[in-house]
C-alpha cells in the first residue's frame, strides 16, 4: 500500500541540527480549519526554507496526536493510535504529557530550522499554543551527552520502511508511522562518578568503540537488551532521531527521544522493559541517571494524506 502513496520524510538522514516542537490545538471550528490549511500546504512551506540551501538536508515531519485526528483529518484514528499511557514502575516513572501536533523540524543548519517554526508559528497563530519546545544539537559523532553513540540499532535499507510504515495491516493511513516523543534530563555528575566500565555496563556497549556487550540472560539487564524486542516474527526494530538538548549555564543537560514505528505495541514494550524491568523490579539503570519529564504519542500520516486536508 506505501508504494501507492508519498510518505514523509520519516527516514531523513540525521542532521547538526533539530527542532522538536509539540502544540496544542484550540478548541474551535475556526482553529480547525487554519490548522487544517497549514498541514495540507506544509511541503510548499518545506520548499520556501530549504531552497536556501539544497544541500543542508532541510525537512519537517508533522504527526497529529489522538485528541484531535478525527477532527483534523475527517478519518477514523489509525489502529493503534492513543494518548501516551504513563508508565510506572516500581522507582520510575514514564509520565504523560498532553500535545496535538509534533513537527520534527531536521536540517544541517539551525538557521533554516529557526525560520522554518518563525513561519510555521506565524502562520498557525492564535489556533495553536504552545506546549514544548527544543533545539537539539549532533553532539560529536552522533553521541549523547551521556557520552554514548546514539541510534546505532537503527533499522537500514529495506528494513527501514518495513519498521517504521504501516502497511496493509492498516490500509487507511498506509504509509504512515506511529511516533512517540520523550524529553530526558540528566544528572551528569551522578553519571560521571561512574567508572567506564560501570557506564558501560548500563549501556550494554563500549563506549570508546561502540561495540555491543555480550547480553545477560538472567538478572540486571542492560539499555540495550531491554530496547531489544523479540517474539516469534524475529526482532522488532524502531527508528530514533534522538538528539542532545542543554544550556550548561542553567545545569540542563538531556537527551530528547523520538522514535518511529510501524507498531506502537513495539515502543511501548521496550519503554515498560524500561521502567518495569525484565524481571520486574530490575529497571533500566540509566533510568537512575535520566529523568522523562514528558511522553506524548502522535501519528506521522503519508505526506498524501496531509496534502489531501
Amino acid at each position: 500500500m506505501t508504494d501507492t502513496v508519498a510518505t514523509q520524510p520519516v527516514d531523513a538522514p540525521l542532521t547538526d541540527a533539530a527542532i522538536f516542537l509539540v502544540l496544542t490545538v484550540a478548541d474551535d471550528d475556526s482553529a480547525t480549519g487554519v490548522v487544517r490549511d497549514v498541514l495540507s500546504g506544509l511541503d510548499d512551506l518545506v520548499k520556501t526554507v530549504g531552497f536556501r540551501d539544497p544541500r543542508s538536508r532541510f525537512s519537517c515531519t508533522a504527526a497529529i496526536g489522538s485528541r484531535v485526528w478525527t477532527r483534523l483529518t475527517g478519518k477514523a484514528q489509525p489502529a493503534e493510535l492513543h494518548p501516551f499511557r504513563e508508565i510506572a514502575g516500581a522507582t520510575h516513572t514514564a509520565v504523560a504529557t498532553p500535545g496535538d501536533l509534533l513537527f520534527h523540524i531536521r536540517a544541517d543548519r539551525q538557521d533554516l530550522c529557526f525560520e522554518f517554526e518563525r513561519l510555521l508559528l506565524d502562520a498557525l497563530g492564535a489556533a495553536t499554543s504552545m506546549t514544548d519546545e527544543v533545539f537539539g544539537f549532533r553532539y560529536f559523532d552522533a553521541r549523547d551527552l551521556l557520552g554514548f553513540v546514539d541510534g546505532t540499532a537503527n533499522p537500514v535499507g529495506p528494513d527501514l520502511p518495513a519498521a517504521t510504515l504501516v502497511g496493509e495491516e492498516d490500509p487507511a493511513v498506509a504509509g504512515g508511522s506511529y511516533v512517540v516523543v520523550q524529553k530526558y534530563l540528566h544528572s551528569l555528575e551522578a553519571w560521571e562518578k561512574l567508572s567506564t566500565e560501570q557506564q558501560e555496563a548500563v549501556i550494554g556497549r563500549r563506549k570508546i568503540d561502540n561495540l555491543e556487550l555480550p547480553d545477560a540472560t538472567t538478572g540486571q539487564k542492560s539499555h540495550k537488551t531491554l530496547n531489544t524486542i523479540e517474539d516469534d516474527a524475529g526482532e522488532h526494530d524502531i527508528l530514533r532521531d534522538n538528539m542532545p538538548f542543554g544550556s550548561p549555564g542553567s545545569g540542563e543537560f538531556g537527551t530528547y527521544f523520538i522514535g518511529y514505528t510501524r507498531h506502537l505495541w513495539v515502543l511501548e514494550r521496550m519503554l515498560e522493559r524500561m521502567f518495569v524491568g525484565d524481571p520486574p523490579g530490575l529497571h533500566d539503570r540509566i533510568l537512575d541517571f535520566s529523568t522523562p519529564h514528558t511522553g506524548t504519542t502522535f501519528f506521522a500520516p503519508s505526506a498524501t494524506l496531509l496534502a489531501d486536508l
